[in-house]
């Protein structure tokens, strides 16, 4: 007599290779969601200080953007003539780390700066939560240009927080 369909321990097998693969995959899928989900941030905060300094050249005043609550891991706003521009919240948990405190002001000629009105640069680290080693950074450079660097930084960069 021929058979027709799968017997129970081929069910149970497959079903068993399934739940393997599964769990298997879950981690790797958590790891590329977070690196993901990092470089959008990196993205986000380096289009919000080119739109600041875009906007303090148009429209010949200071803007700035201010880290919330002096966090930068909280968000940032960027603000000018008396009101905010826009605002950002990561959806995920990470750490932002900057050399050059909590705000950056664009002078009205597209330059940064600092406290006392001179030059300003810095450097803005994007790590995971609880990682230590940063793979984005937000440069800002004393003439004005903002850049993205996505490359691992072989010494630590940030804090690790519990």
């Amino acid at each position: 007599m021929k058979q027709h369909g799968a017997t129970l321990i081929q069910l149970l097998l497959a079903l068993a290779l399934v739940g393997v693969l599964t769990q298997l995959g879950v981690p790797a899928y958590k790891s590329i969601r977070d690196d993901l989900h990092l470089a959008a941030t990196a993205r986000e905060l380096t289009q919000a200080m080119r739109y600041a300094r875009n906007h303090a050249v148009l429209l010949e005043q200071p803007v700035e953007v201010r880290a919330i609550n002096e966090n930068w891991s909280q968000g940032w706003q960027v603000l000018g003539g008396g009101q905010r521009l826009r605002e950002h919240r990561p959806g995920q948990p990470l750490n932002i780390v900057s050399n050059g405190g909590s705000q950056v002001t664009f002078s009205a000629l597209g330059v940064p700066l600092g406290r006392g009105a001179a030059w300003y640069g810095a450097t803005l680290q994007l790590c995971q939560q609880g990682q230590a080693r940063s793979a984005h950074q937000v440069v800002i450079a004393s003439r004005g240009r903002i850049s993205l660097r996505s490359q691992a930084q072989p010494e630590p960069r940030c804090a690790v927080t519990p």
